[in-house]
Formats: C-alpha cells, sequence, structure tokens
C-alpha cells in the first residue's frame, strides 16, 4: 500500500467500554495484512486483567490481545503504565512491566508527570521499530476532572501530535449525544485533531441511521468512518469487566464468586465458550447455587476478598459442596484462600494484618514486596487420567509453604506447584490460563466430573474472533484513508 498519512493513530471512547479495544485490534490486523509494520500502544491503563510478557513485565490484557492481531509478542512498551485498583481509592502502579509503588488516587495524579515520561518513552521506541502505532485511550476524554495532567486520552495525543478517531457505543443508547457532548467538552485543538467517528455496536436496518449520521456530520462537519454491526459469539480477551451475560447451555456447572478484587478472569473464558459447561459468576447477596465445580478466582487484595467470601456464606456451603463430591479449584489468590492463613506483614495489597482462610488446604501463605511474573510450562497427571501439558503464566506476591505442597498440582522444571487435597478434591495452583490449552482444559474438567468429547481451542476461536472484527471493520480504515491522504498531501 502507499505510504500511510499517519504514523501514530490513536482510538478514543466517548465512554468506557465503547469498543476502543477491539477497534484498535481490528486496526491492526488490516494494517498487517497490508504489509504494514504496526504495533498496539496504550499509554496508561486501568484493569485487574493483565498478561506476563515474553520480556518479563506486566501489560494490560487487552494489549496482549492487540499484540497477537499485529502479529508481535506482547511487549511491555505496549502497555507502560497499567494501575491495577485494590481498593476504591488505591491502586498498584506498574510502570514499564514493573511494580513501581501502591499510591492513593491523589498521590498517582502527582505522579503522572512521571508516568508521563515513561510513556513519551516507550512511544519513541514502538516508532523506532514500526512503521504505524494503533494508540487505545483510557475511559473518555470527556472526564474534565482528569484533563489535568492526562497521560491517557488527549493529554497524550497533544503530546505526540497524532489524529484521533473517536468511538461511541449505539447498544448503550443515546450516542449522537455522547459524540456532540464529548466534543463539547474538549479544547480547540483537541477537537480538530479528531479526524471522524465510528459508531460500534449496531443491530438493525441502516437505512433508518442514515438520516441521524447525516444529522451528525453537519453538527459537527467531521464524517462518520463506520458502523460497525453488533457481532454475537465474539471470543476476546476482556480488559476487565465481568460479562453480565452467563453460560447457561450446558449441563455440567461451574460456579465462580465475583470477587470484589477479582483479577484474571480471563481464566474462565474458555469455560464459556464450552458447549457442555454452564458457568455462573455468584455476586454479593446472591443465592449460591448447586455445582460439580467451584473455582476461586484470583484477587488483588486476597484478605479482603476472602473476608467478602466469609461474609457471603461461601465457608459453608464449600463445606456442604466437597461433603457431597464436588470439586473446588483456587486460582492464584483463590489458592491462596483455600490455606490455613494468608499474612501480610507489609501491607502489600491493602493495611498489614493476618487473615484466616479456608483450611481446605495445610498451606500457610505470606504476601511478599517482589511480584513473580513468569511464562511457564508445565507437566500434570490428574487422579484417573493422562499426563499432560500447558503453558500458563504467574503473576503473584506471595509465597505458599505447607504440607499439601508435597502432592502438587503441576510440576514445572522438576519442581512442584500448587497442591492437591488428601482426597483428591481440592486444587490450587498459581498458574493463570490451564484452561485454555486444549488438552489441558479438558483433563481439568474430566478431573472435575466432566464426561465430554468437546474440546476448547482458545487460540483458534481468539483468531476467528480478530478476523470477524476486522473484516467489519474493513471499510474503517479505507474510509479513514480516503480523509486523510488529501490532509497529508497538501501539509
Amino acid at each position: 500500500m502507499s505510504a500511510l498519512p499517519f504514523r501514530t493513530l490513536m482510538v478514543q471512547g466517548t465512554t468506557s467500554d465503547a469498543g476502543k479495544s477491539t477497534l484498535v485490534a481490528a486496526l491492526c490486523r488490516l494494517l498487517r495484512r497490508q504489509g504494514v509494520r504496526v504495533a498496539p500502544f496504550k499509554p496508561q491503563n486501568m484493569a485487574l486483567n493483565s498478561a506476563v510478557t515474553p520480556d518479563g513485565g506486566e501489560i494490560g490484557r487487552a494489549q496482549a490481545l492487540q499484540a497477537i492481531a499485529a502479529g508481535l509478542e506482547p511487549h511491555t512498551d505496549m502497555n507502560p503504565v497499567l494501575l491495577k485498583p485494590s481498593s476504591d481509592t488505591g491502586a498498584q502502579v506498574i510502570i514499564h512491566g514493573r511494580v513501581r509503588a501502591e499510591m492513593n488516587a491523589r498521590d498517582y495524579h502527582q505522579y503522572k508527570t512521571v508516568a508521563m515520561g515513561a510513556v513519551l518513552e516507550s512511544h519513541a521506541r514502538l516508532l523506532a521499530q514500526y512503521e504505524a502505532v494503533v494508540v487505545e485511550g483510557a475511559g473518555s476524554p470527556a472526564e474534565i476532572n482528569l484533563r489535568d495532567r492526562d497521560i491517557a486520552n488527549m493529554g497524550f495525543a497533544e503530546a505526540v501530535d497524532c489524529p484521533v478517531i473517536l468511538v461511541a457505543d449505539i447498544d448503550r443508547g443515546g450516542v449522537f449525544a455522547h459524540i456532540v457532548g464529548t466534543l463539547a467538552c474538549l479544547s480547540d485543538s483537541e477537537r480538530a485533531r479528531i479526524v471522524g467517528f465510528v459508531i460500534n455496536r449496531f443491530r438493525g436496518d441502516i437505512k433508518l441511521l442514515e438520516p441521524g449520521l447525516d444529522w451528525l456530520e453537519q453538527q459537527t462537519g467531521k464524517p462518520v468512518l463506520g458502523v460497525l454491526p453488533y457481532l454475537h459469539g465474539m471470543y476476546l480477551d476482556a480488559e476487565d469487566a465481568v460479562q453480565p451475560a452467563q453460560s447457561s447451555r450446558g449441563r455440567f456447572r461451574i460456579v465462580v464468586p465475583s470477587l470484589p478484587r477479582m483479577s484474571n478472569h480471563t481464566d474462565f473464558d474458555a469455560l464459556r465458550a464450552h458447549p457442555d459447561v454452564d458457568l455462573r459468576f455468584v455476586r454479593a447477596g446472591e443465592a449460591i447455587p448447586a455445582a460439580d465445580l467451584i473455582i476461586l478466582p484470583g484477587s488483588k487484595n486476597t484478605r479482603g476478598d476472602l473476608a467478602w467470601l466469609q461474609a457471603q456464606g461461601w465457608p459453608a456451603h464449600l463445606a456442604r459442596h466437597l461433603r457431597y463430591g464436588g470439586k473446588v479449584i483456587g486460582i492464584c489468590g483463590g489458592f491462596q484462600m483455600l490455606g490455613r492463613r494468608v499474612a501480610d506483614p507489609h501491607g502489600v495489597e491493602a493495611s498489614a494484618g493476618v487473615s484466616e482462610g479456608l483450611g481446605l488446604l495445610d498451606i500457610e501463605t505470606e504476601l511478599a514486596r517482589e511480584k513473580r511474573l513468569a511464562l511457564v510450562s508445565a507437566q500434570a497427571s490428574m487422579a484417573g487420567g493422562a499426563s499432560f501439558a500447558l503453558r500458563g503464566y504467574e503473576i503473584h506476591m506471595g509465597v505458599s509453604r505447607g504440607t499439601a505442597m508435597e502432592q502438587p498440582a503441576f510440576v514445572i522444571d522438576g519442581r512442584g506447584e500448587g497442591a492437591c487435597s488428601q482426597d483428591g478434591l481440592v486444587l490450587g495452583t498459581y498458574l493463570h490460563g490451564v484452561f485454555d490449552h486444549p488438552e489441558a482444559g479438558a483433563a481439568l474438567l474430566a478431573w472435575a466430573g466432566l464426561r465430554s468429547d468437546h474440546v476448547v481451542d482458545t487460540a483458534a476461536l481468539r483468531e476467528a474472533s480478530i478476523d470477524r472484527i476486522a473484516d467489519a471493520s474493513a471499510p474503517v480504515l479505507e474510509r479513514l484513508l480516503s480523509v486523510m491522504q488529501p490532509r497529508a498531501a497538501a501539509q
């Protein structure tokens, strides 16, 4: 293709979950198809779903997905600032893949000038390696209270002088007000760098929408670059929020407590996609249904979420579940909760202290200041099943010890990892992504009691979904280039 009219292109949204992540992934895939060396980038991400990179750091899960779309290995420069909330007012601040500090919102606001240096440094490195960088904003640029020292939206766009696409979700309603209202909240220079709009998740007759599109272009003087359809059945890693819809088609029932600080719930995406699985997230105050398997997920505040579990009546339910032969898996923070106690002597996640665990595994955990980040290959042999291999990743700040670990769940480079109970009903592991490998996921579900010939290949599902959203977005890129080429030629 001819030279691109941009080196850096930014996608911002009128709201959170407007479709920024998926549009960036789509544009990366489309540019890659056309032979462009392209990289994704998100200056600042706030999310509890994260990924471990081959260079040994931690980035937002959405940027790992976008890297796949671009045909690249994920790298910490793709998301130089990651915030992982541990409370309503505090978060772990990760810079270039490494934990820098635990900060409250006010302290981080002051720290943004330092964080911007890291952002610009990473962006410059990507520009030196790739022909184009497609950038995802965060939340909305219309958040007036966050404009000062902004590094996530227009503050970054102004600093690097890049064009911006504004995407809005029509499925929420009020899409024209979202777009016009967002423009009204921007400065003149910020409005000027918006090159057009994308309307996302449309369902219905496009002819009925066209008068609104004409009105929008007349009111704003900016083009609608495209209208993306509502695509059902997509398999794309969520950036943060748990999707409200439940999988209720299968006969095998899996229940997951929806912890207030649940992290990496993408661990369950493969289970959502399994046609024989009925996966339920149970929120505060909801009755806990009967299940074949209960999975305790990861947590960014293990002791706080453990207290929530206890207040919601989960210990008694787990005891009854196990008494009738049900299986339990704990992943990362959920593994720590299964033990006898969790100690946080340094106040790593919240205030320092010790919490009594669920007592289902004979282990004790102490949270440490050093975070373990690792991509690992493991071996396992479930009781009554075949041996299998899997690839997973570790993201945790705890060290667990105890007699239960003498019967490990997995083996990594000759050392035991995780733990199994003597009765074979409880399994704990620090490994995320254990269900993503087809053979491993099938073996774990067979251990839990599912008899099924169906195997879920998450990598294939993800690739197919990226291609679907890219195909749908092709007119957006075509229109964008047609709009921008004359501008670039005139400069």
